[in-house]
């Protein structure tokens, strides 16, 4: 009995085994199943559901940039920035670039269907302008690029502040020697459009020394990259065609007298006098010149950084008969005349108040073009624009037929086609007289 008993009692465990083995819905599995590598799969199995094909094309869409992207949204705009000297006392110089930026992105209103907004900031034409509108750039990482800055003194800082942050800036006035330089300031990301001094400097030599015939000149600057920069350019190469430099001067720019260093200068007997310096210390010298005792007669010669109406305006009268270097505005296309200026002139009810409006069109150009070159672009209008990616496509620049000429960019930033020509204030204008 008790053997019947553990018998029945294991046949029971046996069957509750069993059915324990049996799949959840409770029905008993066939004698024999095609090996699990053999089995073809069911449609739900062979056809990705809807989030796993989403899944496997976001992960596609990734950034594989060395030094990251800029993601933009579908609907979103495509965010840039300028940097230039819109307010103060050479305002003219950077809102005429503004305005440059501006009718390039009026003509230019969308980029692979994403609208172009521009974030404005100033450089304040100073070092301290140069960091404070770096630092709020690249504080903003939907910023792709800048157009940056008016003036060298500026960028010097905002050049390394956007290089160490991954950013790219084309600068449509910079002319100072030293931001191009490996061995001075130049920072990777860094390119202009505007021309290297080293060739203003030189022109400016051969109008003196050649076509005038001056054999001794004077200069003066204020310490600022440009200023020092295109001075120095100025004296190398008058002194190479066999000129003297008889003085070599800085003074503040922020100056309120210039009578001492005037005199001194007077002392030296200089022919030619030439200050490449901003608007209030030009506008001082070329006040006081006349004045002094042995400057009667010394012609008196400045360069773009002058070269606007609030000049003329401040220095009425004795400013008739200066010379003044700067960027040829003399362009062989006739966009630059048939549509630019009257779309400059119709928008902002004035004519270029500084000579460097073009290099920023074509400054902004080079950038929505780089942009539009590297992006990618998923299905529903997403972007992703590589920051290495965008300074490759920047300085592999080469043969972009911009307003200012072809533009080929150097490995240092250096994308001018420079052409340099000499103005002369007559009755109250800058007439170009050179070459």
């Amino acid at each position: 009995m008790k053997r019947l008993s553990l018998l029945l009692v294991l046949l029971l465990l046996a069957a509750l085994a069993l059915v324990a083995c049996q799949p959840s819905g409770g029905t008993t599995a066939p004698e024999a199943t095609v090996p699990a590598e053999e089995s073809a799969p069911t449609e739900e199995e062979a056809a990705p559901t809807e989030e796993e094909a989403s899944g496997e094309e976001t992960a596609a869409f990734e950034c594989t940039d060395a030094i990251g992207c800029v993601e933009v949204a579908a609907g979103d705009p495509i965010q840039i920035a300028s940097a230039l000297v819109i307010s103060g006392p050479n305002a003219d110089l950077g809102l005429d670039s503004q305005h440059g930026v501006e009718i390039a992105l009026m003509m230019r209103p969308e980029l692979l269907g994403h609208a172009v907004e521009l974030i404005a900031e100033d450089d304040g034409c100073s070092a301290e302008g140069g960091q404070t509108a770096g630092t709020k750039i690249v504080a903003n990482p939907q910023i792709v690029g800048a157009i940056a800055t008016s003036c060298s003194g500026a960028g010097v800082p905002f050049s390394q502040i956007a290089s160490d942050a991954g950013y790219v800036t084309i600068s449509p006035s910079n002319t100072s020697p030293a931001l191009t330089d490996p061995n001075q300031a130049f920072h990777i990301g860094y390119l202009r459009t505007a021309h290297n001094d080293l060739i203003q400097g030189a022109a400016m030599a051969d109008y003196a020394y050649d076509v005038r015939g001056f054999t001794k000149a004077a200069a003066i600057h204020d310490g600022d990259p440009y200023t020092e920069g295109l001075a120095q350019a100025f004296a190398d190469a008058f002194t190479a065609k066999g000129g003297e430099m008889v003085a070599f001067e800085a003074e503040a720019a922020d100056a309120t007298n210039v009578e001492p260093l005037l005199t001194t200068i007077a002392a030296s007997q200089p022919e030619f006098l030439y200050f490449p310096v901003f608007i209030p210390l030009g506008s001082l010298i070329t006040n006081t010149a006349k004045t002094i005792p042995g400057l009667e007669n010394v012609q008196l010669a400045a360069a773009d950084g002058v070269q606007s109406p609030s000049f003329l305006e401040n220095t009425v009268g004795t400013s008739e008969g200066m010379v003044v270097s700067g960027p040829d505005l003399a362009f062989s296309n006739t966009f630059y005349q048939d549509e630019f200026l009257p779309m400059y002139e119709a928008d902002y009810g004035t004519a270029p108040t500084a000579p460097f409006h073009a290099h920023a069109f074509d400054a902004t150009n080079m950038l929505l073009n780089a942009i539009e070159a590297v992006a990618q672009q998923d299905a529903d209008g997403n972007l992703l624009i590589g920051r290495q990616a965008l300074r490759d496509a920047l300085y592999a620049t080469s043969g972009y037929e911009g307003i200012t000429g072809t533009l080929t960019c150097t490995e240092f930033g250096d994308c001018a086609d420079p052409k340099i020509a000499v103005s002369e204030v007559q009755n109250g204008e800058f007439v170009r007289i050179w070459p």
